[in-house]
């Protein structure tokens, strides 16, 4: 398969040269209103600051579990401005954490729009899923060529997000992404899809698209499969569950890193087992799970927009949730124990 070159870039911004997102967890941060359904600042900001500490990678905002299709254009830059703040009150790095910000639409020029004030409000990468509004008629080429635009025109370096539930059931192949890839500012996908082979495919074959750089970031995307992304070569996760776990979801990086493989697999299988529920329902079981893990303070804020309603905290579907999460949330709780102990 032959690289496609794309277009020279012009502007400054496009000029710039991009290096792969660090290896590690990176959370979809979910998104937090008042009791007046107005964007709740402190909450995110609690949030943000809290996943900063349990030592995550950088930060999603606006990703599936964000509920952007909820928000207008003024609430999403607000969103992203207000963890952009945080993020830079909580390290002391020079090293830029990074902020990746969904700017999927159905449109090439909306889509870009999105990307300038993703980064205007403090984004360092856009995260793109493909038009599938029209999926029955849209051909592979014009996806390729979408996303090889999006890269031509953003300020910001950018990211594929394979996740056909959310692309009107648009399911990239291997072949298609790497095409997709072989544009220098093109950095990395998230697989939402589920599919390992899939992602074994892209590590071992995106560099050959890509003249030989070693820049491009493949990570899942979901909790149970961090090992198995980890095992055939992947950086890293793009999870929803590590809103709840994050510190579990790093362990299960830093335990493969040190070749300690049977404990990685042991822990693996608990946070599969609690990814579950969440899996099965969405943001929504995210959201209820909050005051179990952050307290009950995370109660109030973690609502859900309409036409969304919260679950009946007296239900089955939380009862599922409070059994199907108990395992790692003990450990959740024992991780963040031990790190407290250790910065005594």
């Amino acid at each position: 398969m032959a690289a496609i070159t794309p277009p020279n870039q012009s502007s400054e911004d496009l000029l710039q040269p991009v290096t792969r997102l660090p290896n590690g967890v990176y959370v979809p941060m979910l998104a937090f209103f008042t009791p007046q359904d107005e964007v709740d600042v402190p909450a995110t900001q609690r949030q943000a600051a809290r996943l900063m500490a349990a030592g995550v990678s950088g930060l999603v905002i606006h990703g599936s579990n964000g509920e952007a299709v909820h928000m207008s254009r003024r609430e999403r830059r607000t969103i992203i401005e207000v963890v952009a703040d945080t993020v830079r009150h909580e390290t002391d790095s020079h090293v830029p954490v990074p902020i990746i910000a969904g700017c999927a639409a159905m449109s090439l020029r909306e889509t870009v729009e999105l990307c300038h004030e993703s980064k205007e409000a403090g984004a360092t990468h856009a995260l793109i899923l493909p038009p599938g509004y029209y999926a029955g008629i849209i051909s592979k080429d014009q996806i390729v060529a979408y996303f090889h635009s999006v890269a031509d025109q953003s300020p910001l370096p950018v990211l594929i997000y394979n996740f056909p539930a959310a692309a009107n059931g648009v399911d990239l192949d291997s072949d298609t992404l790497l095409r997709i890839a072989a544009h220098p500012r093109v950095v990395g996908v998230k697989l939402t899809c589920g599919n390992t082979g899939k992602l074994a495919r892209m590590v071992g074959e995106v560099p050959k698209v890509r003249g030989g750089r070693d820049d491009f970031f493949v990570a899942g995307g979901s909790a149970d499969f961090i090992l198995q992304g980890l095992v055939v070569g992947g950086h890293g996760t793009i999870s929803g569950f590590a809103n709840l776990a994050p510190r579990a979801c790093v362990k299960i990086c830093e335990l493969y890193e040190d070749g300690r493989l049977k404990e990685a697999r042991e822990l693996q299988h608990e946070v599969a087992k609690g990814d579950w529920p969440a899996i099965r329902y969405g943001f929504v079981g995210v959201k209820a799970a909050m005051p179990f893990f952050h307290g009950a303070a995370e109660a109030s804020c973690a609502v859900p927009r309409l036409p969304f309603t919260p679950l009946d905290e007296n239900g089955p579907a939380v009862r599922e949730i409070q059994q199907g999460m108990s395992g790692v949330l003990a450990i959740e709780t024992a991780l963040a124990a031990a790190a407290a102990a250790a910065a005594e």
